[in-house]
């Protein structure tokens, strides 16, 4: 039973690698299955999150990005990981009530994560191995910028805000028509 939980905690439809962020599933905060080709068509900011880190304020221009831009084709998918000085303790339930009380997100929130060592969840072995921005995460509130095909097209580093002319101009010229 034990393996069969583990077989089904995120690995892509095809493999250990997928091809590119579509080809993977991921647990929501209900423990649903979510396939990310849903997601096909549109822009994606992913991050990985944090409630007790000093980037956690930029919970709140993750949201302001997503309100301007979710009526034109975009998403953020927020992946809540503690694998940066114990700042995401928190259950599941615990980050999503302190998302939604503290910054009043809207956007899709996913199941804790590992997001760097040997448990690397396969979205972010992908993300940080075989995309073309690879590179260890060094922090909470890394960015990767994802076309409407699946495919990384930009990476930012935690100091960079969401909001910032640096992501929003490049996320405007991949926006689905």
């Amino acid at each position: 039973m034990l393996a069969a939980v583990l077989a089904s905690a995120a690995l892509p439809a095809s493999a250990a690698e997928g091809t590119n962020v579509h080809s993977f599933a991921m647990e929501n905060m209900d423990g649903e299955q979510v396939s990310l080709s849903q997601y096909k068509g549109k822009a994606l900011l992913i991050v990985n999150t944090a409630s007790r880190c000093g980037y956690t304020p930029q919970y709140a221009s993750l949201e302001q990005l997503y309100q301007k831009y979710r009526e034109r084709g975009f998403e953020v998918l927020a992946f809540p990981a503690n694998n940066f000085g114990g700042q995401e303790p928190g259950s599941n339930e615990q980050i999503q009530e302190f998302c939604l009380i503290k910054y009043r997100t809207t956007f899709p929130l996913f199941a804790k994560i590992s997001v760097k060592g040997a448990d690397i969840n396969p979205l972010y072995s992908y993300l940080t191995a075989g995309s073309p921005f690879s590179g260890p995460i060094k922090w909470n509130f890394n960015k990767f910028l994802v076309n409407p095909a699946g495919e990384v097209v930009a990476r930012y580093d935690s100091p960079v805000d969401p909001m910032s002319d640096q992501i929003v101009s490049k996320l405007e010229t991949i926006l689905p028509e």
